[in-house]
């Protein structure tokens, strides 16, 4: 099963580079740095005798992160900042897939840590990749459950954690079509720690062996809130008490064709004289 998933992935790799042209139109960054896709990319740079130089011997024995985008690198930034303090003799290697994650990165850590875009899932990619960074644990933030990712870490005997997890029944039923090749993924991980014990049995359920579950709680609730991003709020809601009594709502985290949606509801309270105030917080608006 893994090798079919394998064809098909490469089958569609023409369309997939085709869509990263296609959404760059509006997000140029998109066209930027695809051969980090491919397992390709420069080596950091390290003091050397009178110049730096590339080194990519100083990225060996290192712990990668993969965060998907924005919202699991903002759930990540804890975990990342107790990995650079208790384990400082390991880098710490966080990959994204968008570049809006990317962004995050280097706002929250700068040179911190060494972030590149993670590889494809196909052997090849992972191969340069690993070949490249030889981590010694491999963190994977909530549900991307790459086939070949987490085989080829296996077979090089590089421990996969899978950190912060969830997945809902109607995604437990996708895995479920695939049973076999779900099954020897979640053997292959050597730790799911999931977000609550309904998401944990829903792993279980799928083929992951029980003694590896780990119910932890979410990890954004061990985020800790700027100190200046706190008082700019308390300003917000004392400027919105003095301005009277004002309904707000807010949608965090919306998907695409939510917010118009939430529009057309918002137009309908506004409408009834209502003076209210929508904050769309996935995509920084407010209206």
């Amino acid at each position: 099963m893994r090798w079919f998933y394998t064809l098909i992935f490469y089958a569609a790799l023409p369309l997939i580079v085709a869509r990263l042209v296609w959404r760059s139109r509006l997000a140029p960054a998109y066209r930027k740095r695809i051969a980090e896709r491919f397992g390709l990319f420069a080596a950091p740079l390290t003091q050397g005798p009178g110049s730096f130089q590339k080194d990519s011997s100083c990225l060996q024995n290192s712990i990668w992160v993969h965060a998907v985008s924005v919202g699991e690198t903002i759930a990540a930034a804890p975990l990342v900042r107790e990995l650079l303090e208790t384990y400082p003799e390991h880098p710490v290697v966080l990959t994204t897939m968008t570049p809006t994650g990317s962004e995050r990165v280097r706002a929250l850590f700068g040179d911190r840590v060494f972030h590149v875009y993670a590889p494809y899932d196909l052997p090849g990619c992972i191969a340069r990749f690993l070949r490249r960074v030889r981590p010694r644990l491999l963190i994977i933030m909530e549900t991307e459950l790459w086939p070949n990712t987490i085989h080829a870490c296996a077979r090089r005997n590089i421990p996969v954690l899978l950190a912060n997890a969830r997945l809902s029944e109607k995604s437990a039923r996708g895995y479920a079509r695939f049973r076999t090749l779900t099954r020897r993924l979640l053997e292959q991980l050597n730790v799911v720690a999931a977000q609550n014990a309904t998401d944990g049995e829903r792993f279980v359920r799928l083929g992951l062996p029980g003694d590896r579950l780990l119910v932890s709680g979410s990890i954004k609730f061990d985020l800790e809130l700027d100190s200046d991003l706190v008082a700019r709020a308390a300003q917000t809601r004392a400027s919105w008490r003095e301005a009277g009594h004002r309904l707000v709502w807010i949608a965090a985290s919306t998907h695409a064709g939510e917010d118009e949606i939430l529009l057309a509801a918002h137009r309908r309270l506004r409408a009834l004289g209502s003076d209210v105030l929508h904050s769309c917080a996935a995509s920084s608006r407010t209206v």
